[in-house]
């Protein structure tokens, strides 16, 4: 049986109990109070959605059959969204429910337990998902230390500011166009704000050099893929990230860095990335050049394009997606 030290040593997490019983509310609020655990309740599944949102819960305990809104839907909605869909939700079942244990699991529920409680197994459920709600914090935070890192990194160079915020946005949009599955979207925008961590590596002399770089500075440019690789490469979550990282200064000829990868072994989600990422080369002003307007810049791309160095079916679906979107009159 597990406490709320044991879950989260030095800090108290909340858990939300959803009832509309309120005896059974009030008992589960005591019982969870008493282990150190702070709770709040809901008497319904739409309360449960707006307490949800005012108090960030590390937990939801929800009963199945409610009134206006269903335990089963709270679950299915929480589970939708990207705000919430790490927040471990136990749902509660009638003790031969199987129908409800079923309908539970596709909508994304991580536990059940049945009623009447038992005070043992409630505790030990709560105290185990609790435990792993932590470590994925912990991922979190460290993922957003990561995030800031390739912020801060962007922020060397005057020119460049704002370019991860663009990348991670244009690139899921395109995914989106491409029919990607949600999984890789994040990695999109993930590898959006991460794709130039590495050049942490590089010194303002090089980075910011007005004109041509000489062939050892081109050296240390072309370095910083690979570090950007190692710097992620110690958090497991963001693994199939890395890819994005490494390959995103790859060319479909095979003349790109740093693995002179070529055709369809570059990784789809750094294919995409780097159309938008040489759009958004042309479109912005750079110590070496001027920024070009969105037909100028375009052109050249699908110059690039016959030379063999972007796929050709991502960039007509960008080429689509700039224009339909109004992003090129918009002064994108």
């Amino acid at each position: 049986m597990a406490s709320a030290e044991e879950a989260s040593p030095g800090r108290r997490q909340t858990i939300l109990v959803v009832e509309d019983e309120t005896a059974v509310r009030s008992m589960l609020q005591r019982m969870l109070e008493k282990e150190g655990f702070d709770v709040a309740t809901a008497e319904d599944g739409a309360a449960a959605l707006d307490r949800f949102s005012e108090i960030d819960p590390d937990l939801v305990l929800l009963d199945v059959r409610m009134p206006k809104l269903g335990g089963f839907e709270v679950c299915r909605q929480l589970k939708e969204n990207p705000e919430s869909r790490l927040v471990p939700v136990v749902m509660v079942t009638g003790l031969d429910a199987r129908a409800d244990r079923i309908t539970a699991i596709e909508a994304g529920a991580d536990d059940f337990l049945s009623k009447p409680y038992d005070r043992t197994e409630l505790l030990a459920r709560v105290g185990s998902l609790l435990r792993m709600k932590r470590y994925t914090d912990e991922l979190e935070r460290a993922e957003s230390v990561l995030m800031t890192l390739g912020r801060t990194v962007e922020e060397r160079d005057p020119y460049t500011r704002g370019h991860c915020q663009r990348l991670a946005g244009l690139a899921v949009e395109l995914g989106r166009r491409l029919g990607l599955p949600r999984e890789d979207l994040l990695d999109l925008e993930r590898g959006g704000y991460l794709h130039d961590i590495g050049k942490i590596v590089i010194p303002d002399a090089v980075l910011n050099k007005r004109g041509p770089l000489t062939p050892e500075e081109r050296d240390v440019m072309c370095a910083h893929p690979a570090a950007g690789e190692r710097i992620c490469q110690g958090l497991r979550s963001l693994r199939t990230v890395l890819p994005i990282i490494r390959h995103h200064h790859e060319r479909m000829d095979g003349s790109g860095y740093p693995d002179r990868l070529a055709g369809e072994d570059i990784p789809l989600p750094a294919r995409i990335l780097q159309v938008v990422d040489v759009y958004d080369a042309l479109r912005t002003e750079r110590p070496y050049k001027r920024a070009l307007e969105p037909a100028a810049a375009l052109e050249i791309m699908r110059t690039e394009v016959d030379k063999g160095w972007w796929d050709g079916q991502i960039f007509e679906a960008f080429e689509e997606m700039i224009v339909e979107d109004g992003l090129e009159s918009s002064g994108y």
